[in-house]
């Protein structure tokens, strides 16, 4: 039995007609204008929204070293790279690969995915919300390796129909969308069995995961990348995104990693898990400001008001 398609509401209209609106204005500006312009916004209002305490507790918690003044200042850049995310969104279709100044990308790992792709069969691709995460889908269906992603559907499903259409537009082929939970787990589990390619976000805090440890402290941390490719011996491909510039990465395919499955299934799982969680760990203290500290990752006590 189908599911009913999701009720649109006035609501739902007004806030697609001022999505649809933005989303014009940031085509009509090119990627740098587009990129520069979404940053500043988001420089301006974000360090004063809430979320940000978050963002200067799981700082504290990470790099207490660096004290007050260089939080706020990796609050602040932290808030321009989402927004210049943003900004970038709807041009990333049209980046190109040039080693020149100016938007585009370019590829430090290569051999890896062109192994990769040559190998074949199912393989999982695990990054995080680091720098502009939106491009590694499309660079790797440049090389054949185009991945179906873990998904989280917008509550405006008018909004949520733009975001499909400009990543479909972005990876120029159509890919399946996981949905967060039990369901898109099943689904995903068969994708891999069936010998795709998924990816997977790994820096968000999932309560049915397990726990592993970042910067030192218990996180719960996704399990599924590890769980997969021990159960089918998929290779997991690790990599991330640095922003160089206003519409301009480097993607650094890190390292594959091939496990092997032993005797404890659990204890793999851990381990593997673990390793994902210290190259995560890694990436973000390169760049700080490129990752988003806006998510409760540690313990619910870690967030309490101090008595």
């Amino acid at each position: 039995m189908s599911e009913s398609a999701p009720k649109i509401r006035l609501q739902h209209r007004i806030e697609a007609g001022l999505a649809s609106g933005v989303l014009a204005l940031l085509r009509k500006l090119g990627p740098a204008r587009a990129s520069d312009f979404g940053g500043r916004v988001a420089r301006l209002v974000g360090p004063r929204l809430p979320v940000s305490r978050i963002a200067a507790r799981n700082l504290t918690l990470a790099m207490p070293w660096l004290g007050g003044r260089a939080h706020r200042r990796i609050i602040r850049d932290m808030w321009e790279n989402l927004g210049r995310t943003v900004g970038e969104f709807p041009h990333i279709a049209g980046l190109e690969r040039d080693t020149a100044a100016g938007p585009g990308w370019r590829l430090l790992g290569e051999e890896m995915l062109i192994d990769q792709a040559a190998r074949g069969g199912a393989a999982l691709f695990v990054s995080g919300h680091i720098g502009n995460w939106e491009v590694m889908p499309p660079v790797c269906a440049r090389y054949g390796l185009a991945f179906a992603p873990f998904y989280r559907a917008a509550d405006n499903p008018l909004v949520d129909r733009m975001v499909r259409d400009l990543r479909r537009e972005a990876m120029g082929i159509e890919t399946p969308l996981f949905p967060k939970g039990a369901k898109g787990a099943r689904e995903a589990l068969l994708h891999i069995a069936r010998g795709g390619h998924l990816g997977v976000l790994s820096d968000q805090k999932m309560n049915d995961g397990i726990e592993a440890r970042l910067f030192g402290y218990p996180a719960m941390t996704p399990s599924a990348a590890a769980a997969f490719s021990l159960k089918y011996r998929a290779p997991i491909v690790l990599g991330h995104v640095r922003r160089d510039g206003p519409a301009r990465f480097t993607l650094t395919v890190d390292r594959v990693l091939t496990p092997e499955p032993g005797p404890d299934r659990k204890a793999d799982i851990q381990a593997l898990t673990q390793t994902i969680n210290d190259r995560m760990e890694a990436w973000i203290r390169e760049v700080p400001a490129s990752w988003l500290w806006m998510h409760r990752r540690f313990p619910k006590a870690f967030y309490r008001p101090e008595k």
